[in-house]
């Protein structure tokens, strides 16, 4: 029998209710598999892993946690109670923190500390961006022996190199200034573009591929296409770079060590240790107030630096 006018052929009408009965006892098959209850030995067996787990993560978590909390707990101490076994203070002393600034110019060490990891973190995030961006996605002849050079300074030791960039910043007579802690910053730095250069490969080309074809050059691409992208590793290597700056100790004791107006709060820290070693209550104090402002950064920028860290490297 053929189709009636403007009609389906039947044949096909019935192949095409056929196949919706087919997938219709499928999804029925699918819909019993999915709410099959699960066995109570399965049930138990997933129950105990998960309690294994969190037990296990929340032991290493305490580990991690138990220095800090020390710190925390003493520098709220009477000076006669921190050095005694006592773990809970009793009573509470919080005019400690009060006599952190009294005993030296804290909040004058803090803006020194927030120039110098400001700017750094800035000059490496200017220097390296341009840098990974020719590594990674312009063709150019002696490119990977660049980058290869570029990882091999990574292997070279600061003691390497100390001596003749102090040489050389004694002659520029800039000994006791910020200069040395944050013009070097400027100038690139190996990790970073190695972390940059991992994220830009990440990119798809054709990105750059339609952005070249409306005309844009490699600045434009870079600055319109790339970066916005890469948000996240920059994030990474900004909040790397501001922590290496904030901890660090070695560079300011060598190129502040005469001038104490310039000092950071590591090295303030450190000569408070030594002057008010046995006031142990005092120099918890300063240490807390030393890691609250890195401790606030981190959770404001948690998820971005994360997400920066663990998107990094898919490509090689």
């Amino acid at each position: 029998m053929g189709p009636l006018p403007g009609r389906v052929p039947i044949a096909i009408r019935q192949t095409t209710q056929a196949k919706r009965v087919e997938r219709g006892i499928a999804f029925a098959n699918l819909s019993e598999i999915e709410h099959r209850p699960i066995p109570p030995v399965e049930r138990r067996r997933r129950f105990l892993v998960a309690v294994g787990q969190h037990a296990g993560l929340i032991t290493v978590g305490c580990i991690f946690l138990a220095p800090f909390i020390f710190v925390v707990l003493t520098a709220v101490m009477t000076t006669n109670q921190a050095v005694t076994p006592k773990i809970w203070p009793h009573p509470f002393q919080w005019s400690n923190y009060a006599q952190v600034f009294h005993r030296i110019p804290f909040l004058l060490y803090a803006w020194n500390t927030v120039q110098i990891a400001g700017l750094s973190t800035l000059g490496v995030v200017l220097s390296c961006v341009p840098v990974a961006y020719a590594l990674a996605r312009m063709r150019w002849r002696g490119r990977q022996f660049s980058f290869v050079l570029v990882l091999a300074t990574i292997m070279l030791p600061i003691q390497v190199t100390i001596v003749p960039l102090y040489v050389i910043w004694v002659r520029v007579h800039q000994i006791g200034h910020f200069t040395p802690l944050i013009l070097p910053n400027f100038l690139g730095d190996a990790f970073s573009i190695f972390l940059l250069r991992q994220f830009f490969l990440t990119i798809p080309e054709e990105l750059s591929d339609a952005a070249r074809v409306d005309g844009a050059t490699h600045w434009q691409i870079m600055t319109r296409v790339i970066v916005p992208l890469a948000k996240p590793a920059i994030a990474a290597v900004a909040l790397f770079q501001f922590l290496y700056s904030w901890n660090d100790l070695f560079l300011p004791l060598l190129f502040l060590g005469n001038n104490k107006h310039a000092w950071t709060l590591t090295l303030a820290l450190s000569q408070f240790s030594a002057r008010h070693g046995v006031e142990w209550n005092l120099t918890m104090a300063a240490s807390v107030l030393f890691m609250l402002p890195v401790i606030v950064l981190f959770f404001l920028a948690q998820r971005v630096f994360v997400e920066g860290v663990t998107l990094t490297g898919v490509k090689g």
